[in-house]
């Protein structure tokens, strides 16, 4: 009898009796796991038993040894599952046909192990596009070790979950062809002392950069000081140098 292949199991049995009985939920998962997914002969003895899809052989010993309970304690639990018509129990004298009720519901369709297939290629082919696009950027980029930096210093702090979408980078490049990188990884820097992820907030000051006129970092660190300064007007704290310092 094979050992491999899967099954499956709804959500619903949080709710369920079982599951509030570890024991119990412990045998119920053995039985799952023992049930044959497809017909089956087995020799037992000097007597072959054909087994259909969800049915094995059990023997009261061995289940003990590999549940690592009494053997009267596992039998009990069987008992308990046939009560609650979660198996059938064919006995002899010597061992047992168990039959998992409803098995069919244990197993995934085909159609569903397609579509899980699918999921994969969607998902790593959306990653070799975003990783296209990473090496793109850095391609089309006049000065690599710039750009080199402001995609590092992204990933490393600005970056929401494993990966960005292509159209985060297609923005990244749209502003260091307007703005020089340095200018850029400024805003981002900026961004990271809000601890605002992603690119939104970036894009925002970028923006407010471009209607101020900035075409420099000198320009850019000019605006934020006399930004702060008029949002502090009023205030008995005195600005510091650090405060406008958006090589930190």
């Amino acid at each position: 009898m094979t050992v491999g292949g899967w099954v499956k199991v709804h959500r619903k049995l949080l709710q369920s009796d079982i599951f509030q009985n570890e024991k119990l939920l412990k045998v119920f998962m053995y039985c799952l796991l023992k049930a044959s997914h497809s017909e089956y002969k087995q020799l037992v003895g000097m007597k072959v038993v054909e087994l259909k899809p969800g049915q094995f052989v059990f023997g009261r010993s061995k289940a003990a040894s590999e549940l690592n309970m009494s053997e009267s304690t596992v039998w009990r639990y069987m008992k308990l599952l046939e009560t609650l018509d979660t198996i059938a129990l064919k006995s002899n004298n010597k061992f047992s046909v168990v039959t998992v009720d409803k098995w069919g519901d244990y197993q995934s369709k085909d159609e569903e192990g397609e579509q899980q297939m699918d999921n994969k290629r969607t998902t790593k082919e959306q990653q070799m596009d975003t990783n296209k696009n990473l090496k793109n950027l850095k391609n089309s980029s006049s000065s690599s070790g710039g750009q080199d930096e402001v995609i590092n210093f992204y990933h490393e702090n600005l970056q929401v979950g494993v990966s960005s979408s292509p159209y985060v980078y297609q923005q990244i490049q749209h502003w260091m062809n307007d703005f020089d990188s340095e200018i850029v990884l400024a805003a981002m820097k900026l961004s990271a002392k809000k601890e605002k992820r992603g690119f939104d907030y970036t894009e925002g000051i970028l923006k407010k950069w471009v209607e101020a006129g900035v075409q420099s970092i000198d320009d850019a660190r000019k605006f934020e000081q006399s930004f702060k300064q008029k949002g502090r007007m009023g205030s008995a704290k005195r600005p510091s140098k650090e405060d406008f310092d958006l090589n930190d």
